[in-house]
């Protein structure tokens, strides 16, 4: 296990955490065609754009509960229904882009001056996956231990310098998290509806992103998780192969991230600062995209995954762990399912022994096991019959500030 959980010092900070987030969304005119407008935005700190031109990317800063991360990104989305009401404009609420006749009505992100790379980057990604799959919108969920937590787990540890025990948790805990990333995207995935523009049946996959029609590289990434040095360099070998064009090519479930600029030279020298979870959904329940519920339910699984027993991650679990992945991402898998329900049983056992008031969180997911009451149902009951207009008039009503559907 990576924290001695029966240490008082652990115990005391357990429950601490940061959380911040990246959440994609299109921009679209009012009658639900694809806005063909420039970035509204400038340079904007909080408001960026992602690969196209009209993908609006809310930027959160770093919170240490859910709901203060939830609150900033319904302010911001305050902000962005001002400037689009302005133009006419709306914020497509789906993961699963709206209906869209060819890839003309899809501009690649107009970066200028010192940023045009930004750009060029964009049309090699256009030419290599084609611009419709770039149109499915996500969102990445950033998390990290408190420093009071990692400071008591190193004490308690065999470690002498603390950046590498740092390193090591976090490194490890990403290998866990890619195995169990299939749990988030069954117990999230939240776009079983789509337009027939995008080429896919609907109603066969709860999440068309995280399936094999999804964000994927067109090999499976075999990383090496035996030090941090030797993950960086997995990645390097990726890219002097020509396999990928940068580190940001890679599409995996679950990213190291450094503090500030994110590049592979800022990892190496600075070490790991957070998690970055990448196969979330934008749920169309929820005006932000994301239910607090679920935030802090994710943060739960990852103290679980770390008072696991150590095990290896070799290629042939790392090959699993992604065909999991698009497993859950099919609609009503069954084996999925009983697989979540025996997880989400221990994960509340380890819940009750240690975090017993955050057992909601918990239970809140269990309830989704029940027929009818996924998220991926719950969309599939309410906008599979009328797609666009349904999802037109959403725009609106998130746009005006209403509550969750």
């Amino acid at each position: 296990m990576l924290f001695d959980l029966n240490d008082k010092n652990i115990q005391k900070h357990l429950s601490e955490a940061e959380f911040g987030i990246e959440r994609e969304s299109l921009r679209i005119s009012s009658g639900g065609r694809l806005a063909q407008t420039k970035h509204p935005f400038g340079d904007h700190r909080n408001i960026d754009r992602d690969f196209c031109e009209n993908q609006v990317e809310l930027i959160g800063d770093v919170f240490t509960t859910p709901e203060q991360l939830n609150a900033q990104l319904n302010a911001l989305l305050d902000e962005v229904g001002a400037a689009l009401e302005k133009n006419g404009e709306l914020l497509w609420p789906f993961s699963n882009p709206p209906k869209f006749e060819s890839e003309n009505e899809i501009p690649v992100a107009d970066f200028q001056g010192s940023q045009r790379s930004k750009s060029l980057y964009r049309y090699y990604l256009a030419e290599k996956y084609g611009k419709k799959k770039m149109l499915f919108s996500g969102i990445h969920l950033n998390l990290s231990f408190s420093e009071a937590l990692l400071r008591a787990g190193f004490e308690q540890s065999s470690e002498e310098n603390f950046s590498q025990y740092k390193n090591d948790l976090y490194l490890k805990l990403s290998a866990r998290l890619t195995q169990y990333a299939w749990l988030v995207v069954f117990l999230t995935a939240a776009s079983p509806v789509s337009d027939t523009s995008i080429g896919v049946e609907s109603n066969l996959y709860s999440s068309i992103r995280c399936s094999e029609h999804g964000y994927w590289n067109t090999f499976t990434p075999i990383l090496d998780y035996s030090s941090l040095p030797q993950y960086i360099l997995s990645i390097a070998r990726y890219i002097e192969s020509g396999d990928l064009k940068a580190a940001s090519e890679l599409y995996y479930p679950v990213r190291l991230k450094p503090r500030g600029a994110n590049s592979l030279e800022a990892l190496l020298q600075n070490g790991v600062n957070h998690l970055e979870l990448r196969v979330l959904d934008v749920n169309p329940l929820s005006r932000s995209g994301i239910f607090v519920e679920d935030i802090r339910f994710i943060h739960l699984l990852l103290l679980y995954l770390a008072s696991l027993p150590e095990q290896g991650f070799d290629a042939e679990a790392q090959t699993r762990a992604i065909k999991d992945i698009k497993s859950a991402a099919v609609f009503g898998n069954p084996e999925i399912r009983l697989r979540a329900e025996k997880a989400l049983g221990e994960i509340e056992s380890f819940v009750k022994i240690f975090l017993p008031d955050h057992l909601p969180a918990v239970r809140y997911q269990l309830d989704k096991l029940s027929k009818g009451c996924s998220y991926a149902e719950i969309v599939s009951k309410r906008f599979t019959e009328g797609y666009m207009k349904k999802g037109i008039a959403l725009a609106g009503k998130y746009l005006r500030g209403d509550p969750d559907v």
